[in-house]
């Protein structure tokens, strides 16, 4: 009931804020965003008091490096594994230890391996026995994919043949017209999937599919009727569809269509335990471990490296690191040496940026309540608090 404006209660805010002044020893930096991929802020906790330290107005190096020159007593850094605040933080505290967040890292390897599938989806073809497409067993939806295919065949034999002839890629982006970013997919393999799908609705209906077919139902309304009595939310075209391509599938000879699985889908099912696999996906991956050794390798591979960081077992990198190295996941392993320093401090010591991404989290919250208006300063106070 005080009779006092917005812009009062604001200045008051503003004025009452202050930055903590303790002696920092452990920190955790990371960015936020003011707006997804086009505005960033950078954010700094105290890891040991578990709290705010200050809120930076970008993710520039010179920024970071600026108040990190103010704080020369800080003794460790957690960060991602992002180059900025790394160089940042080599180039003003060359003594800190820079410890990469094991999060980021678990998760650097998992996208490691499936780009490695991805790369890969030729040969596992060639393996599952879907190198030869028979158009005519296509769905109307899948033949539109398998068009598509075809174009981006062209172009990928195109892109192809030109850096076989060593030109560069600038200068293949200027004569094909297509997007520097799509000429890199294709020169590093990773445009070879015909059918780009995703889990389908009907995958935990299968088997109930399967029984109600070999009963004699081949109707795929009926089909449909009966999934949706049993909770199933999907359309009657996708049961449809299904009944289908497994009507046309009984009429085919042994050259029939078998739909490869998305590349997503072989990463899942490859890091998935045998025991809880059905016992066609059993197939398929025995077929892909016995027909692409090297994908077999990595997944060992990765599968080495996330149980390192659990156990922290940091005397295993070395080794790691040099297998890797002539393996599928070479691109994550030069990464990793690279950040060799970091990467050892994540697996050794206690801190991580668990943390400050907690932070972010209510920054968010905050930043949102004040509708995106709040300038850094009025951000800053309410985070923090008043001195």
């Amino acid at each position: 009931m005080v009779p006092v404006s917005n812009d009062t209660l604001l200045r008051v805010v503003r004025r009452r804020a202050g930055l903590p002044y303790d002696r920092l020893n452990v920190i955790g930096i990371d960015d936020w965003a003011w707006r997804r991929n086009h505005r960033y802020g950078t954010i700094v906790c105290d890891l040991e008091r578990r709290r705010i330290v200050t809120l930076l107005p970008d993710r520039e190096i010179a920024t970071v490096q600026a108040w990190i020159a103010n704080h020369p007593e800080i003794a460790i850094v957690s960060r991602d594994r992002g180059g900025g605040y790394g160089e940042a933080v080599t180039k003003t505290l060359p003594e800190a230890i820079q410890v990469a967040d094991r999060w980021h890292l678990m998760e650097n390897a998992s996208s490691a391996f499936l780009d490695a599938v991805r790369k890969s989806m030729r040969p596992i073809r060639a393996a599952i026995g879907a190198a030869t497409i028979d158009p005519d067993l296509l769905t109307c939806a899948e033949r539109l994919q398998y068009e598509g295919f075809l174009r981006r065949e062209e172009i990928n034999t195109a892109i192809m043949k030109l850096a076989g002839e060593g030109i560069a890629i600038k200068e293949i982006v200027r004569r094909t017209g297509h997007s520097r970013k799509l000429v890199r997919q294709v020169m590093r393999g990773e445009r070879t999937d015909i059918f780009r799908v995703r889990q389908s609705s009907l995958e935990a209906y299968l088997p109930m599919l399967d029984e109600w077919w070999s009963a004699g139902c081949r109707n795929g309304a009926e089909l449909w009727r009966r999934l949706t009595s049993k909770g199933f939310r999907g359309s009657l075209r996708v049961v449809g569809e299904w009944a289908t391509r497994r009507r046309r599938a009984e009429r085919a000879s042994e050259q029939q269509l078998r739909k490869v699985p998305s590349a997503r889908t072989i990463a899942r099912l490859m890091t998935t335990a045998r025991d809880h696999l059905s016992k066609s996906d059993s197939v398929t991956m025995a077929a892909v471990g016995a027909g692409v050794p090297m994908l077999v390798e990595a997944r060992c591979l990765i599968d080495r490296f996330q149980a390192m960081i659990r156990t922290k077992a940091a005397s295993d990198l070395d080794a790691w690191v040099t297998e890797a190295t002539t393996s599928l996941i070479a691109s994550f392993a030069s990464g990793i040496t690279r950040d060799r320093a970091a990467v050892r401090a994540a697996i050794i010591e206690p801190w991580s940026n668990g943390q400050t991404e907690g932070q972010i989290t209510k920054l968010k919250l905050v930043k949102r309540q004040m509708y995106g208006r709040g300038k850094l300063d009025l951000l800053q106070a309410r985070l923090i608090g008043a001195a």
